[in-house]
């Protein structure tokens, strides 16, 4: 797959000269809100990270009917209605690789844009990113999914506006190559989504302007320069505060706790005391995660926590941050 730019993909037409296509699309991290407050007209304002896994793969092709094989195969097949039944072709899905539904991984989304982007790409059709957004109804709240897709990397956006698109992106930086992620996963427990998702921020109660305004600081003057100057102890302790402001307020929303998994919660906790960084939950989890300096750091940590994980029923799983939206290629 071409790029526009590196790490972006080109979503330009072309004349196929296959009749499949290959795609990975990266899992993305959801770090939390810059105003929930929304007084300056514009609302919620969202802080992501691309990671390299877990990742949806699948190749999908030219077919007599629409059909779907592997996980999410249902989700897939409404897909495929809603991207290609204007064109009067059918197309076979088969997914090799699904990231976990609601875990608060991007998982719909990711999915969304990889069977938007690849039947465009087969009808050599244009398609901009925010077109597959809003043919997908992606992008309500955030669009650092849809800009993970597109570009990957640490990313930031605006918020909702007036005008009904996906929220504009505002920053894009690489994230180092030598920091880690380890996140938590907890398979017994779903986030939040669709309209439960809706119902539970409307019940939330109204976000406090100063807490939106001390968070908005501690991105652009603690958060976002930690990371520009590979300095993980600042980057993760502005993170963590973010997280414990937002936590608490979505903790209404959660029976009184800020993390979806209590064990996710105890766990990640205990990483912070053998000191990790940048601690807290992605979206409405219940995935957990923790930051460290580097594959040794992670591989410690995950070895002196795998088995009280296990006790807990949770999986840990070593992560990086993907400098590069998703893959489209013709399918080998």
């Amino acid at each position: 797959m071409r790029l526009s730019r590196e790490g972006s993909l080109d979503l330009s037409p072309r004349n196929p000269k296959t009749a499949s296509l290959t795609v990975c699309a990266p899992a993305r991290l959801h770090l939390g809100f810059l105003d929930l407050n929304g007084s300056l007209g514009r609302r919620f304002g969202s802080i992501g990270l691309a990671i390299d896994q877990p990742q949806t793969s699948l190749v999908i092709q030219t077919a007599s009917h629409h059909s779907a094989h592997g996980p999410e195969s249902g989700r897939a097949l409404h897909l495929l209605g809603r991207f290609a039944n204007h064109s009067g072709r059918a197309y076979s899905v088969t997914i090799a690789q699904a990231i976990p539904a609601h875990a608060g991984l991007g998982s719909g989304t990711q999915l969304a844009l990889a069977i938007g982007a690849a039947v465009a790409r087969l009808e050599g059709r244009p398609l901009t990113p925010y077109g597959l957004a809003q043919l997908g109804e992606r992008g309500a709240r955030s669009g650092i999914g849809l800009a993970a897709f597109v570009e990957g990397g640490f990313l930031v956006d605006g918020g909702r506006g007036a005008r009904d698109v996906a929220p504009p992106v505002t920053l894009r930086a690489d994230f180092p190559e030598h920091w880690r992620v380890l996140l938590i996963l907890d398979p017994r427990h779903a986030g939040v989504s669709g309209e439960a998702e809706a119902l539970a921020f409307k019940a939330l109660p109204t976000f406090p302007e100063d807490c939106a305004a001390h968070i908005c600081r501690l991105v652009l003057m603690k958060l976002v320069p930690g990371l520009k100057e590979f300095d993980l102890k600042t980057f993760g302790a502005a993170l963590t505060e973010i997280q414990q402001i937002l936590g608490d307020h979505f903790a209404k929303a959660q029976g009184g706790s800020p993390w979806t998994s209590p064990a996710v919660g105890r766990l990640v906790k205990r990483m912070g005391e053998l000191g990790a960084t940048g601690l807290g939950q992605s979206s409405w989890g219940p995935t957990g995660f923790a930051f460290v300096d580097g594959l040794e750091a992670a591989e410690r940590l995950y070895h002196s926590l795998v088995q009280e994980a296990k006790a807990d029923g949770l999986e840990i799983v070593i992560a990086r941050g993907r400098n590069a939206g998703a893959t489209i290629h013709p399918a080998s």
